[in-house]
This record gives structure tokens, sequence and C-alpha cells, in this order.
């Protein structure tokens, strides 16, 4: 069974402190950064290494598209997902680009992208911004769950982030903590239709370290109100909760990364990220043995559904999409 904690590490292939660190059973997830990267026969031989270690393990990593695309030489650039808005067949290439990035990302052994974002792109957030697949709340839930239904049909979960909207806070969540001064009416009638239309389809969601003082002076990824009563309550949704990165600005808030991942957890997140300080993500861990965490049963849903061949690039299906996608100048 999965741990409560995902973790990373440094470069492209596992130390014998890595190999350890795995071995921790509070330890359920691993995150890829470019840096782990360097093309898809090493990632690949990675993911192995890993799993030889800790078959369970959740392998994630981003791979959105645009500028959030950590699976580059070797891999399809994928487009930011606000450059589908503007086709008359938008819908059907968001559900090819959303099946070609889960069927690379799956063919190196990987479990799941976190994607698709179900920000509202307000222009006002520079750091979502392209990221978001529209403004109009409507036409951003036909896109992003097209883009789904891509991915599901490669075999792959969706994670839908960052509940309950970051396209309104202008600061940027990585170095500073947003805030975004609505009333929960106006957060629900815009930036929440996304989530809630899509819940169903979703089998995760990814909070965002925003504050919504009108609702919750605690960031959403730490509020029972915002986790409990709207996520699982009013809007029913079943799925996992990952917390975003506990090591970015907007979490620190709850204190060091022991403060985090029990505030996270405590909020209702089913696994926590810390990423990017191998010291704090040690004393998460130690948080989670001397709490005696219990792992979530809903992590199983994250696992892959099946890994595609290696020569995934012959199938008709593959050469169809990408055709596709370079036929509307998406990809090059």
């Amino acid at each position: 069974m999965q741990g409560s904690l995902m973790v990373d590490i440094g470069g492209t292939w596992l130390t014998a402190e890595d190999r350890h660190f795995l071995r921790q059973p509070e330890v359920g997830g691993l995150i890829l950064f470019a840096r782990n990267i360097e093309h898809p026969r090493q990632v690949r031989e990675l993911c192995e290494a890993i799993r030889a270690e800790r078959p369970e393990l959740l392998l994630a990593v981003d791979q959105e598209g645009g500028r959030v695309q950590r699976l580059r030489q070797g891999f399809v650039r994928l487009p930011a997902m606000r450059r589908f808005a503007n086709h008359p067949e938008a819908d059907r290439l968001a559900e090819a680009c959303g099946w070609i990035m889960a069927t690379e990302v799956l063919a190196v052994g990987l479990d799941f992208s976190f994607a698709p974002v179900l920000d509202l792109d307000h222009g006002r957030s520079a750091v979502i911004g392209q990221r978001a697949f529209e403004g109009a709340p409507g036409r951003a839930t036909d896109l992003a769950g097209a883009f789904i239904r891509g991915m599901h049909a490669a075999g792959m979960a969706a994670t839908g982030k960052h509940f309950p909207g970051h396209g309104w806070a202008e600061a940027d969540s990585h170095v500073a903590i947003p805030r975004d001064e609505r009333s929960l009416e106006d957060i629900k009638a815009v930036d929440l239709v996304p989530f809630k239309r899509l819940s169903g389809q979703l089998e995760a969601i990814m909070p965002a370290h925003v504050i919504y003082p009108c609702v919750d002076e605690q960031p959403a990824g730490f509020s029972r109100r915002w986790l409990q009563d709207v996520l699982r309550g009013e809007l029913g949704f079943k799925g996992v909760i990952f917390s975003d990165d506990l090591s970015m600005a907007g979490a620190h808030v709850a204190g060091d990364a022991a403060g985090r991942i029990e505030a996270a957890l405590s909020a209702g997140c089913d696994m926590g990220l810390v990423c990017n300080d191998r010291a704090a993500a040690e004393l998460a861990l130690t948080a989670l043995q001397r709490l005696k965490a219990k792992p979530s049963q809903r992590l199983k849903r994250m696992s892959a559904k099946a890994f595609p061949p290696i020569e995934y690039r012959q199938h008709p299906r593959w050469l169809a999409a990408l055709s596709t996608l370079r036929q509307a100048g998406l990809i090059d």
C-alpha cells in the first residue's frame, strides 16, 4: 500500500541514500523533475530501478504542455493549453493532445502527470496564464474534459489543479503567499465550475496554496472548509487529494515541513508532496512515523491502467493524433 508522502531525487539515477529513503513505508510516491530526465530510455531505466525497490510507489511528473513540460528530449513538445481555445476543432485537438501526453508518460514507466490545469485565465496570474485552457468557465470545462478523455483512453488517471482556482490571485505561490479576496459565491459562480462539472471524471485533485480570506484564513490545501465541506461535501468528490509542493513559499504558513505535512493530512489531503529539499522531506517522514499516519486506500486509483509497448510510435492512433496536432499548427 502506498504511504502518504511523495518525494523527489537529485539526479538521473538512484543513489544509495535514495534507495534507503524510498524503502520507508511512509513514502508512497516519487515525482520526477527536469534534472532527473535525459531521454526516454534513461527515464524508463530509472523507473525500473525505482520499482525494483518499491513496486507499488506512484511515479509522477508535471507534463502539462507549454512551459510546464519536464519530459523534453525525445518527447513531443506539447502546446500550452491556452492555444486550443481558438481552433474550430478545439475539443478534438485537446483530446488528441491528452492522449499523446499520457501515452508518452506511461511508455517510460511513469503512472501519471499532474494534469490538467483547471484554473481559469483571468489575465491576472502570470504563473497560470497560458497553462489555463480558457477564461470562460464553461469553455474551459469542455476543453479540459476533452483532454481528460484522451488521458483516460491512454490509461492514465487525471488530476485537476489548483482547487478552487489559482487564476485570480496574482502572486506566485512558489515564492509568495497569494490571496484571493473574492467571496465564496463569486468563486463558486466562476472558478469552481470546472472542478464541479468534472469532479466525476477526475481521479485526483490538487488544491492551491492560495488563501481565500472570505472563506478561510488557511490556504486551500490546509483548509478543512475547502477540502471537507466544499470539495468532499458540496462537490461530492471521492477521489485522491494531493497537496501541492509543501516546500513552496505558499505553504510556509503551516510552519516547518513536519507541521505542513500534518496540516495537509489533517485538512483532508491523502498524500503530501515535499520536493526540492531532502532535509524537509526527511522531517516530513519523521512526522508521519510519529503520527503513525494510515495510508489512504484512494491512492490505488492513481496507478497506471496499462503501459504502452515501446514501439507505440508506430501505432495508427499515435500517427493520426500527431498528424492532427501538426495540421492544426500546435506542434512541430
